[in-house]
């Protein structure tokens, strides 16, 4: 649990820290990433994680959701990616696309019809990479980040 919590705030950390205040960052990371919170997700029977490693480091991880799990649509015939954060010293590694693979062979073993996201407005490089991957914009949705409601684009790839 402690690496899971070690590796969910360094790389959200990474991520957003230069475009967000500190005591936002602060007050989400310590509500989002508690023990006890994440605990409960990795229990959850319809949460699933990951974590991809380059050689003995882990260099990402991944949060699937399925049903009632899911955030915001709990469709059955969806699975939602909540989470997909690389390490910055991982970037164009190809940790991300290893990480959305196995997001894909999850749906596709369940025989989902698509895989669903929300991604910040102004997170122009994960955006570009869903995009890049055939994930399509369908609507928006706020995101509390501390004190800052922000606007996350939700994205869409049916799966053939």
């Amino acid at each position: 649990m402690s690496l899971l919590r070690e590796v969910a705030v360094e790389t959200f950390i990474e991520t957003f820290s230069s475009a967000n205040a500190a005591e936002n960052l602060h007050k989400y990371l310590s509500q989002a990433f508690s023990p006890e919170k994440l605990l409960a997700e990795v229990r959850c029977p319809e949460s699933e994680f990951y974590f991809a490693a380059q050689g003995d480091q882990i260099a990402g991880y991944l949060k699937i959701n399925f049903g009632d799990a899911q955030t915001e649509l709990s469709d059955p015939r969806a699975l939602e990616i909540e989470r997909i954060y690389v390490r910055q010293t991982f970037y164009g590694c190809g940790i991300g696309q290893k990480l959305l693979e196995k997001a894909l062979q999850r749906a596709r073993d369940r025989k989902l019809n698509y895989i669903w996201l929300g991604v910040w407005e102004k997170n122009e490089r994960a955006i570009r990479f869903y995009q890049k991957h055939g994930f399509v914009a369908f609507d928006k949705h706020f995101f509390r980040l501390g004190d800052d409601v922000q606007t996350d684009i939700l994205m869409r790839l049916t799966l053939a």
